[in-house]
């Protein structure tokens, strides 16, 4: 076993710190694969070449960091690559990485994380020690799997993550008793919704929500706040409503605007034929068995969208459905934008509907949540557990 020393140790993290930058630059524009950065170094410290992984079918960060040095003049020959994922082994849509690391003569590759992917976790790197590469791995591991936490996830389950948003008052109300809702958070924490809309593949309503907002569901700047790759993003996210009966109108926005071909309607078993072939003519439509209360199968839906490569859906809706995602065990995270206001009332609905818990010891816990001031408001991200019944 090599023993490293500690300058060697804290160069691995500066350079694999920087490797993350790198791959952080993808973000929401990779999916279905994972965000990746590489950085090739020769010597002690010198960086020759860099590379992220930038789009899927495109080269992975290896290949670009290895073009890059070689584009810069650059013997690849006895260097150094930090790399955050485990190079790949196989033949995809790209050649596979090891074959080409092996290629370039580098000495030594340093990486993050294996590969979640159970069926080619840790073949790469035995790949590369068979061919005299000496490796390293673990180094700011946790860093590297919340980076892609949504695509690791994904490959082993099938199915999306599933963050729930909501933006709700200091007491949980998301509208007033009349219905009012625009705007309860400012606008520096709308746009931090935003920016993250463009990173996940899908975002997910209710047909009520739909009739009752004839809401968009897409990328776009507020006010002054840019979104960047606004028209990329929008072209990729995809737009799903859960509509039992088929109830959608035909003139909203999310079945008629220039991304309809984004939409997805998803109706149950019993749905009139006439309202499903009208929606059909405009939007894609799935039939999805119910349950009771006319409520749709979530997890049967979650399973098609796995299969289609969403790796990353949001919940954008009201309290009801937002419910039932939780009821089902079916929510990951949250993202929950709080403002400094208390709206009161019995009538008012809350971010989270339905009967609620009757015991504390039933209740959804938050584990390791982060607080952001937005402006005035503040964000709490989370991971969510759920309590064993």
């Amino acid at each position: 076993m090599a023993v490293t020393s500690n300058h060697e140790g804290q160069t691995d993290r500066q350079m694999m710190e920087r490797a993350l930058e790198l791959a952080a630059r993808g973000q929401g524009k990779t999916s279905p694969n994972p965000m990746v950065g590489a950085v090739l170094v020769q010597g002690t410290n010198q960086i020759i070449g860099e590379g992220w992984h930038q789009k899927a079918g495109e080269p992975h960060a290896e290949i670009l960091a290895m073009k890059d040095a070689r584009n810069r003049g650059y013997s690849l020959g006895g260097s150094t690559l930090y790399v955050t994922l485990e190079p790949c082994s196989t033949q995809g849509r790209t050649g596979p990485c090891v074959k080409a690391i092996l290629e370039a003569g580098i000495a030594r590759v340093v990486c993050a994380t294996t590969d979640p992917n159970p069926a080619h976790q840790g073949r790469g790197l035995e790949l590369l020690r068979q061919g005299g590469v000496e490796v390293q791995s673990g180094i700011l591991e946790e860093a590297s799997r919340n980076l892609n936490r949504a695509f690791n996830y994904w490959i082993v389950n099938k199915t999306p993550l599933v963050t729930l948003k909501s933006a709700m008052s200091l007491d949980g109300k998301i509208a007033t008793a009349s219905g009012e809702s625009r705007w309860i958070t400012g606008t520096e924490a709308r746009a931090h919704a935003m920016q993250f809309r463009s990173q996940v593949d899908a975002i997910i309503t209710g047909v009520n929500t739909v009739i009752a907002d004839n809401c968009s569901l897409t990328v776009r700047s507020l006010c002054g706040f840019n979104i960047t790759h606004k028209d990329e993003d929008q072209s990729r996210l995809r737009r799903i409503v859960l509509d039992t009966e088929g109830r959608t109108p035909l003139n909203s926005n999310i079945v008629s605007d220039a991304w309809k071909h984004l939409t997805t309607v998803v109706v149950g078993n019993d749905a009139p034929a006439e309202r499903v072939e009208a929606l059909s003519r405009q939007v894609q439509v799935w039939r999805v068995a119910s349950e009771g209360q006319g409520r749709l199968k979530l997890a049967a839906v979650l399973k098609k969208l796995g299969e289609e490569s969403v790796t990353h859906l949001l919940v954008e809706a009201g309290g009801t459905l937002s419910e039932s995602f939780l009821h089902q065990k079916l929510v990951h995270r949250i993202h929950f934008y709080y403002a400094p206001k208390i709206i009161g009332g019995k009538g008012a609905p809350s971010g989270v509907g339905g009967e609620g818990v009757k015991h504390l010891a039933e209740a959804v816990k938050a584990v390791g949540p982060e607080w952001k001031r937005l402006g005035d408001d503040f964000l709490l991200e989370a991971d969510i557990c759920y309590p064993v019944r």
